[in-house]
């Protein structure tokens, strides 16, 4: 059910700090709706936000911001740990939910959100940041547009040299990025993941971790995430079997590579490999769309409450996202065997 079309949207952003005061900035400069309260434990922190948002009335209690009925929607940006917690809270209180990433820690409470979201008709949306992000529409659009061919693999890869987390490893610190997007590229699940990491700077935490997700079709997509890495690498490669493209974020002005290259089997007549052909093509660089994706994101958010659309990265793209996260987690307990989605 969509909101009333003349009233803004009144929204509520809980947890403002570090990422938070992003998601903050960013929801308060979204048309159609009006940030009516901000809450925080750390009274300096909500202090601050405060100063920058005259118009919110701050609280240092959640139960608060729940109870007010100014509040049509709130925005999650606390520790993952409360995700799950906190979002159901919302939702038992007929409050629409933005919640960053991830959605919750295990599959099971995974499922009742999206099934307490779709009882309560009401809009339960992930903030999967880089399904937002205009070098990932283009690469979307190269993919469905059949340019690239069949898509055959991808990898990921996101490393740097910090930060080093204590509460969460390497796989659910930076994973779910790189997950969400492959599973928007693909336009499907995994059938099984592997995992193997290992913990050098603190017993119990992996601070590097290799994924691997492989699919019924017979595509594949690896992810390599570590915080322990001389270079900052935010890249990935899709090859198909017309083309090959990579997305290096890091890159100012050349996000987007499309390689004119392949590789081509040629058969004889007995259907055996007669010859196999590389192909070396031309490069292009195709102008990426401007737009913040944080920006994009909230606006989507709250046009999607306002319509009473389905958000792009809604309840159930969180839920298949930590789907993959629980089944790399088990695989990593059981030094890299696979695990089958099915089975969580």
């Amino acid at each position: 059910m969509g909101e009333t079309a003349g009233k803004p949207l009144g929204l509520g952003v809980v947890g403002i700090g570090g990422w938070g005061r992003n998601v903050l900035r960013a929801f308060s400069q979204t048309s159609g709706a009006a940030v009516v309260r901000i809450c925080d434990s750390g009274r300096e922190q909500l202090a601050a936000a405060a100063a920058g948002c005259p118009g919110a009335r701050p609280a240092d209690n959640y139960v608060e911001v729940l109870a007010d009925e100014g509040v049509d929607a709130v925005a999650l940006a606390t520790p993952a740990p409360l995700h799950a917690e906190m979002a159901r809270a919302a939702l038992s209180a007929g409050k629409h939910v933005y919640v960053e990433k991830p959605m919750c820690l295990n599959v099971a409470d995974a499922r009742e959100l999206v099934e307490l979201a779709g009882q309560k008709d009401l809009r339960l949306m992930v903030g999967h940041l880089l399904e937002y992000h205009p070098a990932v529409g283009l690469l979307k659009e190269l993919i469905d547009g059949g340019e690239i061919g069949d898509v055959r693999y991808m990898y990921c890869e996101r490393i740097n040299l910090g930060v080093v987390r204590k509460e969460e490893n390497a796989l659910w610190s930076l994973a779910p990025h790189d997950i969400s997007i492959i599973l928007y590229l693909f336009g499907a699940e995994p059938e099984s993941v592997s995992a193997r990491g290992s913990c050098y700077l603190q017993e119990g935490v992996e601070d590097v971790v290799f994924s691997n997700l492989r699919f019924g079709d017979g595509r594949m997509a690896e992810i390599h995430n570590s915080w322990l890495d001389p270079n900052k690498e935010r890249r990935m490669v899709v090859v198909g079997s017309k083309k090959m493209v990579v997305f290096d974020d890091m890159s100012a002005t050349e996000k987007i590579r499309i390689y004119d290259k392949g590789a081509e089997v040629k058969r004889g007549t007995a259907d055996e490999i007669q010859a196999i052909s590389v192909r070396h093509g031309e490069i292009r660089i195709p102008l990426v769309p401007g737009g913040e994706p944080l920006k994009v994101e909230a606006q989507h958010f709250v046009d999607c409450v306002r319509s009473g659309d389905t958000p792009r990265s809604d309840g159930i793209d969180g839920l298949n996202v930590v789907g993959v996260l629980e089944a790399a987690t088990v695989s990593l307990m059981a030094d890299g065997a696979p695990v089958r989605i099915s089975d969580l």
